[in-house]
């Protein structure tokens, strides 16, 4: 029997092409050293085109953000009958979506923070809400726009109202949480373990302390009591199964404890499609639970299929 033909969809065309050229790199090698036959694709708008073409056996999606985590690319590998990996289309975009996702948690009983969606050119001279809050773009990953006002501040960001803002004008205003950055990844219907990021010489885990070396640094497992470390592996696996995911994801938190060891847990996203770096989390937690890089893509290889 030959070896399964697995195409990696990587780079793509938003903006952590970077990001998916390094993940797609990465799990290209490993692929091929359990023993797949392995090619290579630098996503374009004629991905159809070339899929049709080559006919593989499985779609190894290793994109990230609009177009690669958003459905799009989920719904031409539907058309074209090609197993792929991770999420489908309506749990890729609905997860994608922060407002909708947020909603769908909140409907489930997981904790948000509070959160108005507006147009940015909406934004005055006057605080949407109380400092210190977050604006984030609803359709974005990676910390690409996301801007922190501080308590202190006066006046609203002025960043957002630029012309040269590139995210959407559908931004989303959040309470700021406090306090310590979780994460946890779920491979199927199993938590991993949860990490406790901690940037390095950054305000917050922007998209250098996720990406470059030395940027962040992860503790595994996060040295947190025993209930709040259950409390955060069982809201990530509710948060992949009240979206509908599949295969891998990771559900981001943040933890105040400042004032009691029960603090506060706020639930923030879901991502379906992680990274796959060399500095990434999910494979850490996968190397943690015992699984080597290799064995871990092989698992998410197997687990592909159609009509996710």
């Amino acid at each position: 029997m030959s070896a399964k033909h697995v195409a990696v969809l990587m780079g793509g065309i938003s903006s952590e092409r970077p990001v998916s050229l390094s993940s797609g790199a990465a799990c290209a090698e490993a692929l091929e050293g359990e023993g797949y036959q392995v090619t290579r694709i630098d996503v374009g708008h004629d991905v159809a085109t070339v899929l049709s073409e080559l006919k593989p056996d499985v779609a190894f999606n290793a994109l990230h953000g609009p177009f690669g985590e958003d459905g799009t690319i989920q719904g031409i590998l539907e058309y074209l009958e090609i197993p792929y990996t991770h999420s489908g289309v309506l749990s890729s975009a609905l997860s994608m979506d922060k407002e909708q996702a947020k909603r769908v948690a909140k409907s489930h009983g997981m904790p948000v923070a509070e959160a108005k969606v507006m147009n940015r050119h909406d934004f005055t001279s006057a605080h949407p809400m109380k400092p210190p809050y977050v604006v984030k773009p609803v359709r974005e990953g990676s910390s690409f726009g996301v801007v922190i006002v501080k308590e202190d501040q006066t006046h609203p960001p002025q960043m957002i109202t630029s012309s040269e803002w590139r995210y959407g004008d559908i931004v989303m205003v959040e309470r700021y949480i406090h306090g310590r950055e979780l994460t946890c990844g779920v491979m199927g219907d199993v938590a991993l373990g949860v990490t406790e990021i901690v940037p390095q010489g950054h305000a917050f885990y922007d998209y250098d302390s996720k990406y470059v070396n030395g940027g962040s640094k992860h503790v595994i497992p996060a040295q947190i009591s025993p209930k709040i470390y259950q409390k955060v592996q069982t809201l990530a696996l509710k948060a992949h199964k009240a979206m509908g995911c599949r295969g891998v994801t990771r559900s981001d938190f943040r933890y105040d404890d400042r004032f009691s060891e029960e603090g506060e847990l706020i639930w923030l996203e879901i991502n379906t499609q992680p990274g796959m770096t060399p500095t990434s989390l999910v494979p850490e937690m996968a190397q943690h639970a015992g699984h080597s890089f290799g064995e871990f893509l092989r698992w998410m290889v197997e687990d592909a299929s159609c009509l996710r």
